[in-house]
């Protein structure tokens, strides 16, 4: 049986906390409300084909994804569901969507004649999203609250009433003052395009709503949640969300350095003592960001140790200094673990000055990833 390279560093992806995490989301959700699973990023790094199957194992319907190869993975890995793209696309990405059945998201005039001027996108068996801005992200909606955008979206609705399923939008804020108004404004816009185009509201998905405005307790008129850190324990850990997720590597090299010596590049680091340092073989190419410089840590042994110096692209060295039979080929943990040692959510934060998604999506598309 042939296998690939060893890597020099990789993600254990846990599978079975996705599937924890999916079940605890879906019952938080409030009575006769949705749940769209977001698959962005090839799901946020974890890998498409190895998580579409988990979310039809508890009867997922809808997928939203942004770019065509996202689409094309979900389909390839059986799922036959609805499936919704989550941003504005161009035109010959909808046309090359149509094979996947993508329900395309419309937030523009311009958008609205690029479908109708292609035969093949007035799409049979695939709906569109009008796109509203609702006080949102100001990045990809139509803006009903002005004049303007009301003869827009009048004339959009002249072109693509018949195709509409859905109406969308997406909220900025997720604190309860925020939410309020938010949901209440597309609350409105909702009726004013439904009014306005005729359409039936009761054959209509309106929604809005991404993950931490599921955690945040707050009603929003939403006929569906889009949602995918939840799904990799990014929030919550006290509702017993776990992150599915683990960044591992190795010690190539050990040696004893006197006090007074430099480590890394730039001499940006001087040791006040004699320390033991170990090398591990992740660095910046892998995603372990050059942010980290003395201030990442590291598990090694059951225990932790600082990382010191710039973070080079191939390596970080730390300090195991009373770290008890450290050897190099030994495992590194630079997100993860357990007990006293483990490096949590709040820990990679510091260390890395981002949030979690944006670590497990570069991680997991920087790295192998171990299946487990």
């Amino acid at each position: 049986m042939s296998r690939g390279p060893l890597p020099s560093s990789w993600c254990d992806i846990h599978l079975d906390r996705i599937s924890r995490n999916l079940e605890l989301a879906l019952d938080l959700l409030p009575t006769g409300v949705a749940f769209c699973a977001v698959m962005k990023a090839d799901a946020y790094g974890h890998g498409i084909s190895r998580v579409v199957p988990l979310l039809m194992e508890q009867g997922i319907s809808c997928i939203g994804i942004t770019s065509n190869a996202e689409a094309h993975a979900v389909r390839a890995a059986g799922f036959a569901g609805r499936l919704i793209r989550l941003r504005a696309a161009s035109a010959p990405e909808v046309e090359d969507a149509l094979p996947d059945r993508v329900e395309e998201q419309v937030g523009s005039l311009a958008a609205a004649r690029a479908l109708a001027a292609r035969p093949g996108s007035r799409r049979a068996g695939a709906g569109v999203h009008l796109a509203l801005n609702s006080d949102g992200m100001s990045r990809d909606g139509l803006e009903v609250a002005t004049r303007a955008g009301q003869q827009e979206g009048r004339a959009i609705l002249d072109i693509l009433a018949p195709d509409i399923v859905g109406i969308c939008t997406h909220f900025p804020g997720n604190d309860a003052a925020a939410l309020h108004n938010g949901s209440e404004l597309f609350r409105q816009q909702v009726d004013w395009v439904c009014d306005t185009g005729g359409l039936d509201r009761s054959r209509i998905l309106a929604h809005a709503g991404s993950t931490l405005t599921l955690v945040s307790g707050q009603p929003v008129a939403t006929d569906m949640y889009r949602c995918g850190a939840i799904l990799y324990g990014i929030v919550n850990p006290e509702l017993g969300f776990r992150p599915s997720m683990e960044l591992k590597s190795r010690v190539v090299h050990l040696g004893d350095y006197p006090r007074g010596a430099s480590v890394g590049y730039d001499r940006a680091h001087r040791l006040s003592e004699d320390r033991r340092l170990a090398c591990i073989s992740i660095g910046y190419a892998a995603g372990y960001g050059r942010i980290a410089q003395n201030r990442g840590m590291v598990a090694i042994r059951g225990r932790l140790a600082a990382v010191l110096g710039k973070v080079s692209m191939n390596s970080i060295v730390a300090d195991v200094t009373g770290i008890d039979n450290v050897q190099i080929g030994d495992e590194a943990t630079l997100f993860g673990g357990d007990g006293a040692a483990a490096i949590g959510p709040a820990a990679a934060a510091e260390h890395f000055g981002t949030i979690l998604a944006d670590l497990f999506t570069d991680w997991g598309l920087r790295n192998a990833r171990h299946y487990g």
